[in-house]
């Protein structure tokens, strides 16, 4: 069973009707039990990390991410799901969920014609392999909206990168989680790619 992760951060819908484009059985669900029962997780989500931590605290979440993580089992990032499992974000002045070593800073350009959200169309440039990049290729460009950007504290956590005033960090990981900062179930035929060698991806890394 495929769970995605329900803590009124949206786009849970749209996440929903990608995974049922690409024949993956999914529910939606904010009840902890369910979220560590589950065989693959999907931890979407737009808006501020600090009213997401708030609420995946308060309704249990937190420990459950923590403790599905800690069993192995395949969990993607999206978006905002891409943030929070580090361990601080700017935003907000907030501790996140620390499955990857790193921090989350805001965007801040001297050049003023570059605007603040990030949004659009942007390539990828991927650094090294990964199962769930199996269809994807550097300069294949997916769709962001986004006013910060991770910074993971170790590089080999670090898949791929995009340019936009700076070169950050737009797909990150660590044995059984991999996260994008760009929406996939927005991002067309090369984010559904992503989508749906999830579907399928043991939650191993082969060596290179």
């Amino acid at each position: 069973m495929l769970v995605i992760v329900d803590y009124d951060a949206g786009n849970l819908r749209s996440v929903l009707r990608a995974c049922e484009h690409v024949g993956i059985e999914a529910t939606i669900s904010a009840d902890p039990q369910v979220v560590m029962a589950a065989d693959r997780l999907i931890f979407p989500g737009v808006g501020s990390a600090e009213s997401a931590v708030d609420t995946l605290q308060q309704r249990g979440l937190d420990t459950a991410l923590k403790a599905f993580f800690a069993a192995g089992k395949p969990m993607l990032g999206i978006c905002l799901g891409s943030q929070v499992v580090l361990d601080y974000s700017e935003e907000g002045d907030r501790d996140c969920l620390g499955l990857v070593a790193g921090v989350v800073q805001k965007f801040d350009f001297a050049d003023r014609t570059l605007k603040i959200p990030h949004i659009g169309w942007n390539a990828v440039e991927i650094l090294k392999p990964h199962p769930l990049l199996k269809g994807v290729e550097s300069g294949d460009e997916f769709y962001f909206v986004h006013s910060y950007y991770t910074r993971p504290k170790d590089p080999g956590a670090i898949y791929g990168m995009t340019e936009y005033g700076l070169r950050f960090c737009s797909m990150l990981g660590r044995d059984n989680l991999f996260a994008t900062q760009f929406h996939l179930e927005k991002s067309g035929r090369k984010g559904l790619a992503i989508l749906a060698e999830f579907g399928q991806w043991d939650g191993k890394i082969s060596p290179c």
